[in-house]
Formats: C-alpha cells, sequence, structure tokens
C-alpha cells in the first residue's frame, strides 16, 4: 500500500495532551504512514499541531515503549513493527490549506480552527493542516496538484486565499470551503466577516460624530472582504454632505504605513478619522499618531475593522469590530463537514455580522 493511499494520524486532543500525541504518533506508525524514520520534529510539530515542547515529551514516552530509537543527530528510527492495516482513507480526512505556520495566524483564526479540530475530530473526521507558500503564488497549479497528490482529502479549506489559488480549485472541481472572502468572478462557498455592513455602519458612526475626512487604510492588493468593506465605506458617505474618503493602500510595512499617515497629515484637509484593516496596522497607526503628539480621540479617532485580544490591552483602548469567534468556529465545522460527507455545498457566501465595541479612540455620541 503506498504512503498516498494512507491518511494521517488523527490530530491530539487538548486533554492529556501528551499522551493523545503518544497514541496519533502511534497511529501513523502501525498503519505504515510513517517508515523507517519519523520526521523532524518541525514537520511533525506542525503535521499534530502542538508545541516542540509537548512533542518531544511525547517522543521520549515512544522511546520509553520501545518504538523508537534515537540515532546521532537525533534521527528518531522506527523499532516496533506497525500494522499494514489501513486504518482510514481520504474520506475521513478534511485539509487545512494556508500560506503561512499555523502557529503564525492570529488570535480568532486560531482559535477557529481549535474549534473546528475538536468538532470534526469527535464527528470521526481527521483534520489536516498543511502550510504550502507556494500554492499562494500567482501561479499555484503545479504546488496545489502535487499537495492534493500526496495528501488526498474530502474537503479542504482555504485560509487566506486569493484569486489564483481560488481558480485552480474551481478548474479542479476540488471540494473547498473558503474561509475568508471570494475574489470577483469566484464562485465557492465561503464562511467570512461581514466587512461591509461593519464598514457601511463606521462611516455612518464617524460622520453622526462630526467626521467629513476620514481615511481607511488597508492593503495594496486588497481582495475579496477588504474590497467588501471598501466599497461598504464609500456607500455609508456617498450622499452625505462635505465627506471626503482617502484610501491609504500600504504594502504591508510598519514604515510604508507611516510613510502613508505622515503624507495624510501633512495634506490641508488631514484626515480627523482612521478606519484601519487588521489589527497590527491598527497598533502601527496609533503609535505614530502619539508620536506625531496627536491626542486620541481629541484630536484624531481611529478604529480597527477587526479584533484581537490584545486591543484590550492598550491605553486607550481601541475602538473596533468583534466577531464571536465560537459562532464562526460553528459555521465553519457545518459547512466543512457537510461538504465532506456529500461532496457538494452551495456556491454561497454566509456572512457574520460583527459588534462595535466602543472602546477610547473614538468619541461616540450617546442618542
Amino acid at each position: 500500500m503506498t504512503k498516498e493511499a494512507i491518511p494521517s494520524p488523527a490530530l491530539p486532543k487538548h486533554c492529556s495532551l501528551v499522551e493523545e500525541t503518544v497514541q496519533s504518533l502511534g497511529e501513523g506508525i502501525q498503519s505504515g504512514y510513517w517508515k523507517g524514520f519519523l520526521p523532524g520534529e518541525r514537520e511533525l510539530s506542525e503535521r499534530l499541531q502542538v508545541s516542540r515542547r509537548t512533542l518531544r515529551s511525547a517522543l521520549e514516552e515512544l522511546q520509553r515503549l520501545g518504538w523508537i530509537s534515537v540515532l546521532p543527530r537525533q534521527r528518531r528510527r522506527i523499532v516496533a513493527k506497525g500494522s499494514n492495516e489501513q486504518v482510514g482513507n481520504e474520506e475521513k480526512v478534511i485539509a487545512v490549506l494556508c500560506s503561512d505556520s499555523f502557529a503564525d495566524a492570529s488570535t480568532p483564526i486560531t482559535f477557529v480552527m481549535d474549534v473546528l479540530r475538536d468538532k470534526l475530530s469527535k464527528a470521526g473526521f481527521v483534520v489536516e493542516f498543511h502550510s504550502k507558500r507556494a500554492c499562494f503564488s500567482s501561479r499555484p497549479a503545479k504546488a496545489l496538484d502535487q499537495l492534493v497528490a500526496e495528501h488526498p482529502a474530502a474537503a479542504w479549506l482555504l485560509l487566506g486565499s486569493k484569486e489564483p489559488l481560488q481558480r485552480c480549485f474551481v478548474r479542479r472541481r476540488l471540494p473547498c470551503l473558503v474561509v475568508g472572502s471570494c475574489a470577483a468572478g469566484i464562485s465557492l462557498p465561503s464562511v467570512d466577516v461581514d466587512y461591509y455592513s461593519a464598514c457601511h455602519h463606521a462611516g455612518g458612526m464617524l460622520w453622526r460624530n462630526g467626521h467629513r475626512r476620514i481615511a481607511l487604510v488597508q492593503l495594496a492588493d486588497a481582495q475579496g472582504g477588504d474590497v467588501d468593506g471598501e466599497k461598504g465605506l464609500n456607500e455609508a458617505l456617498q450622499a452625505l454632505p462635505e465627506v471626503q474618503v482617502e484610501v491609504l493602500r500600504h504594502d504591508g510595512t510598519a514604515a510604508h504605513l507611516c510613510a502613508l499617515v505622515d503624507q495624510s497629515l501633512r495634506s490641508a484637509k488631514a484626515p480627523t478619522a482612521y478606519l484601519v484593516a487588521r489589527p497590527r496596522h491598527v497598533l502601527t497607526v496609533v503609535t505614530h499618531l502619539q508620536r506625531h503628539g496627536k491626542r486620541i480621540p481629541q484630536d484624531v479617532a481611529v478604529i480597527s475593522r477587526d479584533d484581537a485580544h490584545y486591543l484590550d490591552s492598550t491605553s486607550p483602548v481601541i475602538a473596533r469590530y468583534a466577531t464571536n469567534p465560537a459562532g464562526l468556529a460553528r459555521r465553519v465545522a457545518m459547512a466543512a463537514r457537510q461538504l465532506a460527507e456529500t461532496g457538494r455545498l452551495p456556491a454561497k457566501a454566509v456572512r457574520l455580522m460583527p459588534k462595535f465595541v466602543p472602546g477610547e479612540t473614538v468619541n461616540v455620541r450617546k442618542k
């Protein structure tokens, strides 16, 4: 039996994580998924979604039980002879595809994936995580074909995907769910935050509070939800008098973002409010404005379009839009399970409306 036909072992649950990791590694050895030698710690940690510390404790236990032996340079040879009987197939595998290490993902996404793994594992599914930056390039076809051949799955969840990768899934008719928004012209099922409504609400609220010059800060290669948010802000303000909307499109670096903020402040009509996409960029904007001596919110208001737990730890506390991550996780889990079991989902966009958290970086007039 080839390795391609053998699913990877189930991911460990959070209770008794070391023991679950031992069991997961043992299943991989018994099924023949790993033969001869175990992969390196980095690959195993990424595959099983556990820390290096937890993984090492599990490996030490496997060594104590006589399943593996440690050779020079920490290569771990499989000693115990595992069963060649297949314990499952790709029909029970749900694969999550992202561009970078899952450990580097934002806190809300980490929580969503954690809940997703728990719910799907209880339903008998195996959740695999794949970090494949080549699949997120402008030409992802070759990398995607290789990944799908090596790791067949009943359903794919795409995190942070853009038009080229989404179009590849459409052309290959691979069952997938976009966790995020689809690019224009792409017809795939998706689950995301309702950025249109959030930015529409922000625009109207800022106008009611006297702001007539508003800057929207987002990445230059905005797609999907970012495009929806910009549309929502513009449509909220287009019929209102004396309103000027400026879009600061940055390349993701703090230096470029600060340069754009500097440029906006030098304008004769400098913004009095900044609506910023992504929490880490919000921190850059807030601290840079304070570096210029701007009082927040007395001189300028700042709102984060997205949420992160650390925004509660800033001074002043940053106003933002927050989505219930548990609710988002439930919707993703339900859709992923339906896709894996039936092989299809209606190509519709599910959007969850976030709640405005006032914070202290914008003055909100009471009705």
